[in-house]
């Protein structure tokens, strides 16, 4: 059992080491060529990490102190296990590597995203390998995040190392020219990750702010190399509309705050500025086919510029839906499509809609979504029953929280 002054340092070194991890597995796997050895190399960093900066203290240079272990031990593998000629030489040259810069590790993290969203690999894998590489997910996080079974992650992701290390899919970021034919993973592992920064999936926190704004960094670079494309113009709107909330989604006792609750004088409305700057840009070189990420990035900019709940112009926010389905028809869509028609339209229509939809058994918000249009309907012992379901998923703390309380307000009701 760790003491009060443990048990922090021990939080404060697992948040240090989980913000690090993807950038030390960026540049062990340039440094190495090898994923399978990079991530092996990570890890016994992490773990050794772990077990010594509670005791003695988070290091000056936590990044530095991580990647030396890391290369300690892929040198260490590298000498015990290759018997080719050459392979001491390459053992040795770990030992000693140039300095890395700001720069360098930044595209370390841009190249590792391309290696892992080779078109050789379908879209599905190549976003199940980034976000499990670079963002550092867990099989189950990662499972969770794209809505399959963790059996069936395990397997995809197995596959996927296989086919790069056969294909030999070199580590860097593409010529100019085939970058089109990468956008749709690259963007999508990006989102992604964010997603999982902005609300995480499990945990105590509702918001791991290092992913939230790993995914911002990465959508910023994103815009930086393919500024004319519309889908880095949206998904960079869509995150920045997006977080520009964070300092006004959690309540006092913790608990999120849905957008009917938040103080919208907290928004950061540079952010905001920003992000409607893109939609616009997006939208321009968008005339005739929508792109997923700036129609979602319109539906944002709706939430973002109404100045309060009650003026938000569902109108618009359901058109906008409307036009994605076009281009990007999924559950969760058509999820969120009928939580907006609920608002306009009223519960009733809500529900009908979200009891049509197939496929989100394993989704909380699903249940929790039908719950709240249950309970507006005044058929608590069926939202009590919605409220359950989703419980028994895969939630933050803070989100359980919320849903608990309401629960219990249904039982008492």
């Amino acid at each position: 059992m760790l003491t009060g002054d443990a048990a922090t340092a021990a939080d404060v070194a697992a948040r240090v080491v989980r913000a690090e991890r993807p950038r030390i597995l960026a540049t062990l796997i340039r440094v190495t060529g090898s994923v399978d050895l990079a991530e092996d190399a990570t890890q016994d960093a992490v773990v050794r990490a772990l077990e010594s900066w509670p005791r003695d203290g988070v290091p000056d240079n936590p990044r530095g102190w991580l990647l030396v272990v890391a290369r300690r031990r892929a040198v260490d593998v590298i000498r015990r296990e290759a018997r080719r000629a050459g392979k001491e030489a390459e053992a040795v040259a770990l030992l000693d590597p140039a300095p890395d810069s700001p720069e360098a590790v930044r595209d370390d993290l841009l190249r590792l995203i391309f290696t892992c969203c080779h078109p050789a690999l379908s879209l599905d894998a190549q976003v199940a390998l980034a976000l499990r590489t670079l963002g550092g997910l867990t099989t189950a996080e990662v499972a969770r995040a794209l809505v399959v079974p963790e059996a069936t992650m395990t397997k995809r992701l197995t596959r996927a190392k296989q086919k790069i290390a056969r294909a030999r899919i070199p580590y860097r970021v593409p010529a100019a020219e085939d970058l089109p034919d990468r956008l749709s993973g690259v963007a999508a592992t990006v989102y992604l990750i964010f997603n999982e920064g902005y609300a995480a999936g499990a945990g105590d926190d509702l918001i791991r702010v290092g992913l939230a704004d790993e995914g911002i960094r990465l959508a910023r670079l994103l815009v930086e190399l393919m500024p004319d494309e519309p889908t880095g113009l949206g998904l960079l709107a869509l995150l920045l509309l997006q977080d520009s909330r964070r300092a006004a989604r959690i309540g006092d006792d913790g608990r999120p705050l849905l957008l009917s609750e938040q103080d919208r004088t907290r928004w950061d409305r540079a952010a905001i500025a920003a992000g409607v700057d893109l939609v616009g840009r997006g939208l321009r070189r968008t005339p005739g086919h929508p792109d997923r990420y700036v129609v979602q990035a319109a539906i944002a900019a709706c939430h973002a510029l109404a100045p309060s709940y009650d003026q938000t112009p569902w109108d618009a926010v359901i058109s906008w839906y409307d036009v994605l389905l076009t281009v990007h028809d999924t559950p969760v869509v058509r999820l969120n499509r009928a939580a907006a028609v609920a608002e306009r339209d009223g519960p009733a229509a809500g529900l009908a809609l979200v009891d049509a939809i197939v496929g989100l058994d394993g989704y909380p918000w699903f249940h929790a979504t039908r719950a709240e249009l249950l309970y507006r309907l005044g058929r608590t012992d069926e939202a009590a029953t919605a409220y359950r379901a989703a419980l028994a998923l895969d939630l933050n703390g803070p989100q359980a929280a919320r849903l608990r309380d309401r629960l219990a307000t249904l039982i008492g009701f």
